[in-house]
């Protein structure tokens, strides 16, 4: 590898292995993690997800292969490589019986911030974070998201170059989930890279600007999300009938006309059919408007029509068999990888 290369990823790992007895739980992992991007981990509990984390931040030692942040090597320059990174995991850090400065102040002060210095950082993050009214309450009465938003401000506390997201909305309503999206946009924009490890679809598909998909410690497809998208199939089509008894007329005549099985949802006049990744984007406009031209012709109308490009839960789904919120664990059939090409 060239130095410019290396000058330009934050992370790259090369056959990346690690066992627990006879489970494999990185099975051969590559990465090229871009500096100043998210990058997302997306997969299942049980992928692989939190080992490649620790094996990246130097809490685990891996058993094979080649991982450097920043062009150290995890083994041989772990000091090197934990200068430069931070972890925030599943679970707040933080002391619970503290208040939110207190905390803040404590872990600047162990940073090596002289104690005026500590308590002007950490007001700055208090109130970046939303939290300034709560500064002076203990954690354990905040709130889940405000939990998650304490805990990200500490691993921010000295501007890591890195920053591993473990997880981070885990159990979090749709309100807090939002703003700690909306803090790790912010962390990004000051030049920190984020690998974000995360189960949840629509969260790789905000934030990160590449994603690799895992499943049984295996990267079974990497690309941006646009990419990961149309790697199967061109689109989807989503239609809901005005009559439900002609739901089943209308199934056989949209498979017929789009050569592609056509599902039955569970609403009960609605249908979904994906497109043939062969197909363009455009042929796919043509072939709906097609079928839409056929169901009128035999007198089924339709009240909702959608063209749309296929959701990360259709790829994942796809990809593995199997949604990503129902992982199981490392073991069991291995799957092809899969590389979607930039």
């Amino acid at each position: 590898m060239s130095d410019t290369q290396e000058s330009e990823l934050a992370i790259e790992t090369s056959g990346l292995v690690k066992t627990f007895g006879e489970t494999r739980a990185l099975d051969g992992i590559d990465l090229a993690v871009p500096r100043g991007s998210v990058y997302g981990l997306l997969g299942p509990n049980g992928a692989g997800k939190t080992t490649a984390v620790r094996v990246l931040s130097t809490l685990l030692r891996p058993d094979g292969g080649e991982a450097r942040v920043f062009g150290h090597d995890v083994r041989r320059e772990a000091d090197a490589v934990r200068s430069r990174v931070s972890l925030t995991g599943q679970y707040a850090s933080v002391d619970e019986d503290l208040t939110g400065t207190e905390n803040l102040v404590l872990l600047g002060r162990l940073i090596g911030y002289r104690k005026k210095e500590a308590r002007e950082r950490s007001a700055l993050l208090l109130e970046a974070f939303g939290l300034t009214d709560a500064a002076g309450r203990q954690v354990k009465n905040y709130s889940g998201g405000m939990r998650r938003r304490i805990d990200i401000a500490a691993s921010i506390l000295n501007t890591p170059d890195l920053l591993f997201l473990d997880e981070p909305t885990t159990g979090l309503d749709p309100r807090s989930r939002n703003q700690v999206w909306d803090i790790v946009r912010v962390v990004v924009a000051q030049g920190t890279t984020v690998l974000l490890t995360t189960q949840y679809l629509e969260e790789a598909d905000r934030l990160a600007g590449r994603i690799a998909v895992i499943d049984h410690g295996k990267v079974i497809a990497e690309g941006t999300p646009g990419e990961l998208k149309s790697s199967v199939g061109a689109g989807s089509v989503h239609l809901r009938l005005r009559d439900a008894g002609q739901r089943e007329e209308a199934r056989l005549l949209l498979a017929r006309t789009l050569d592609t099985p056509v599902e039955a949802e569970a609403d009960p006049v609605a249908l979904t059919a994906r497109l043939e990744r062969e197909s363009t984007e455009r042929g796919a406009a043509e072939q709906a408007s097609r079928a839409l031209a056929e169901l009128a012709a035999a007198g089924i109308t339709v009240d909702d029509f959608s063209l749309g490009q296929p959701s990360l839960d259709e790829v994942f789904l796809t990809l593995t068999g199997h949604p990503a919120e129902n992982g199981s664990a490392n073991g069991g059939e291995r799957k092809q990888t899969k590389e979607v090409a930039a």
